[in-house]
Formats: C-alpha cells, structure tokens, sequence
C-alpha cells in the first residue's frame, strides 16, 4: 500500500457515516480532536523508540502516519502537497551547498 492509496481510502470514508467508519467519526469530532490523537501516537512512537522495540515502533509510526493523513484530509491538503514541500526544502539545501550551478 502506498501513502497515495491509503489517503484515497481515508478521502472515500470521510464521506461515511460516523457510526460507520472510524475517519469520518474522529472529523465529525473536529480538528482538535484529530491532533489530540497525532499527539498521542507521536508520544508512543518515541517510546517505543526509547524501548528499541522495533515492531513497537512499527505500529505506532503506521498509527501516526495513518492521523496525520486523517489531518491532511480534513484540512483538504494533499499529500503531495507535502512531498513537493520536502522536495523544494532538498533542493534549497543542495543550492545553499553549492551543488547547483547556475
């Protein structure tokens, strides 16, 4: 599964009833809500981390990947969005290093 396709599926179950799906009743709660959870899993991403437990880290990393996608989607961002941001970040550093010539 790539992230493209799991924030499809996140696109298509927003549109559900809350009593239906998980995604479309956690942005019926609303933004606050959303971010409370990304808040949560990012926290039991760094302990597992701290633990060195490696398939804890794993399924808490897929937990905060899968909200922040939930987030993305309530905010009618796509995540392309956010890889043109990394890629415009990864060329501004290859300038500044002088990689670039003009």
């Amino acid at each position: 599964m790539t992230i493209n396709d799991l924030f499809k599926i996140i696109e298509e179950r927003k549109k559900a009833k809350p009593e239906e799906s998980y995604v479309a009743k956690i942005m019926e709660e609303g933004t606050d809500r959303i971010v409370q959870k990304i808040g949560e899993e990012a926290v039991e991403v760094v302990i597992a981390a701290k633990n060195e437990d490696k398939s804890e880290v794993v399924g808490e990393f897929a937990d905060l990947l899968f909200h922040s996608l939930v987030l993305l989607s309530h905010l009618d961002i796509n995540p392309e969005d956010i890889l043109k941001e990394l890629e415009r970040r990864h060329d501004s550093a290859k300038i500044k290093k002088g990689k670039y010539t003009t």
